[in-house]
């Protein structure tokens, strides 16, 4: 007699029902097309019963600005976007702000080589948080914000159970949900950074931690390690930024100031760092103003990397002010600075469909092509309050879109589905996070360039997602990049407002 026992292969946890805001419109068009289309309507027939001449030019110029916002690309941006970014860019040229030059013979104040474009006003200030741990406060003063980093010392999910990294995402998807009721934050971000191994850190810890006395054989052992270890390997490190708003919590309050906020942020710090430590993220612990300015300088000047792995970011002597570049040069397609040239590329559409919990690692691991890469996602989360009219809107707005045709389209209605399931989850507890995606990639000549093109697109879609290449803001992204904290959103001259309606 003989028994079998069945066993079962426990499927993969999916993740997603993510979406892309709408604006509601007639057809194709968005609302703020929809505006001018009716407001040049009725514009066009009451001029026509007094003026019929000038009726005519009602309808010409409705027509000009209606074919610029009904023509999108394959990335959603419509023709005033496109036009735009093109202005600004020769305007940029034109005035001579696509150069950059620091140091003792520039016009820099005092000399420094300070953080380049919307980055140069970030100032630091050194604090302490509720344990005593020391951590820089970036300050933002042109936009009444703040920003504290932390360093993260993630292991990856190398020999770790499905079940294990179940369990990790779900605590990070609750700890992105909690972002929404810390008061006065409004955005975070995660960078991870790779770079080849220079093995400077090994060697130098092994030189001075080796006992003279030691057997030779180890001695010989510990050499070979040293050697051969750093062949062929990579340097990751992961950096959270989470940012404030310095504004007031009541409406006849003061702005709050840098003292303050320090004090408030280092209270709060410490739960950051201990709720992270569920996610995955390893040891986590807030960075100070020596460790980002070190950060910030090997990025610009990748040649800097193996004097700088020698020392400590307390004894290399950088302080916050020379933490950018000698020089830099944005060009329309890519970025040069110091000893390195840069290409950075923004997410076009996030996977489609459900994806797995590694869907990521193709476009966060090293290649070869690629001296340096940074990666960065970034967050901003709704609090209750607007993350309940937000998913309700979307759900209008999905609703009015499948009803508006005669012949439904099958895209319409998962789209509609995803926004009720999306005002389903809010309404039990969850949160509402907008995200984003910007990648850098650094090599050391620009002939290098189109070869980091190549690979930052094939590891792009092996992890699903589609890259549209910064054009015309290669060194505003190249910052974004950076673990400063910096919400692009609050740097466009055009609202929020007007931009949702496109």
């Amino acid at each position: 007699m003989s028994t079998s026992v069945a066993t079962t292969t426990p499927a993969l946890r999916t993740y997603g029902n993510w979406r892309q805001p709408t604006s509601p419109g007639i057809g194709s068009l968005g609302l703020l097309a929809t505006l001018v289309l009716l407001g040049g309507t009725v514009t066009a027939v009451i001029t026509s019963m007094v003026f019929w001449p000038l009726a005519i030019v009602v309808v010409f110029f409705t027509i000009a600005l209606l074919v610029p916002l009904s023509v999108h690309d394959r990335h959603r941006r419509n023709g005033f976007q496109v036009i735009l970014s093109r202005l600004a860019n020769r305007r940029a040229v034109r005035l001579g702000s696509d150069l950059y030059r620091s140091g003792p013979l520039s016009r820099v104040a005092q000399g420094k080589c300070r953080l380049p474009g919307i980055a140069a006003g970030i100032e630091a200030l050194d604090a302490l948080d509720g344990w005593g741990r020391p951590f820089a406060l970036l300050s933002h003063p042109h936009l009444g914000q703040v920003t504290a980093v932390i360093a993260a010392a993630s292991d990856g999910a190398a020999l770790v159970d499905n079940d294990e990294v179940d369990n990790r995402v779900a605590h990070w998807g609750a700890w992105l949900a909690d972002l929404g009721h810390e008061p006065g934050l409004i955005a975070a971000s995660v960078t991870i950074e790779s770079a080849p191994d220079m093995g400077t850190r090994l060697k130098c810890e092994v030189e001075h931690n080796i006992d003279e006395d030691s057997p030779a054989l180890a001695q010989d052992v510990l050499s070979a390690i040293v050697e051969s270890y750093p062949a062929g390997s990579a340097a990751m490190a992961c950096y959270i930024t989470l940012t404030w708003s310095t504004a007031p919590r009541t409406a006849t309050g003061k702005r709050r100031s840098l003292e303050e906020m320090a004090v408030h942020i280092g209270h709060r710090l410490p739960g950051f760092t201990r709720s992270l430590g569920a996610t995955g993220a390893g040891a986590a612990r807030p960075m100070a103003t020596a460790e980002l300015a070190s950060c910030c300088r090997v990025a610009y000047d990748p040649a800097s990397n193996a004097a700088i792995e020698t020392t400590s970011p307390a004894q290399s002597g950088i302080g916050w002010e020379d933490a950018g570049p000698a020089g830099a040069h944005e060009a329309w397609d890519h970025y040069r600075h110091d000893s390195g040239v840069s290409s950075s590329w923004f997410m076009g559409a996030a996977p489609a469909g459900h994806v797995f919990s590694n869907t990521l690692t193709q476009l966060l691991s090293p290649h070869p092509d690629i001296a340096r890469k940074r990666v960065t996602l970034v967050y901003r989360p709704h609090d209750p309050g607007s993350a309940a009219k937000t998913v309700e809107r979307d759900r209008l707005d999905a609703q009015f879109a499948a009803s508006g045709k005669k012949f439904g389209r099958a895209r319409d209605a998962i789209s509609k589905s995803s926004a009720d399931k999306s005002a389903e989850e809010e309404a039990q507890g969850a949160g509402l996070v907008r995200f984003g995606l910007i990648a850098t990639a650094t090599v050391l000549a620009t002939s290098d360039l189109e070869l980091a093109g190549v690979a930052m697109e094939n590891m792009a879609s092996a992890s699903r997602i589609t890259l549209r290449p910064a054009y015309g803001c290669q060194a505003s992204a190249f910052a974004a990049t950076l673990p400063l904290g910096l919400v692009l959103p609050s740097h466009l001259r055009v609202p929020q407002a007007i931009r949702e309606m496109l």
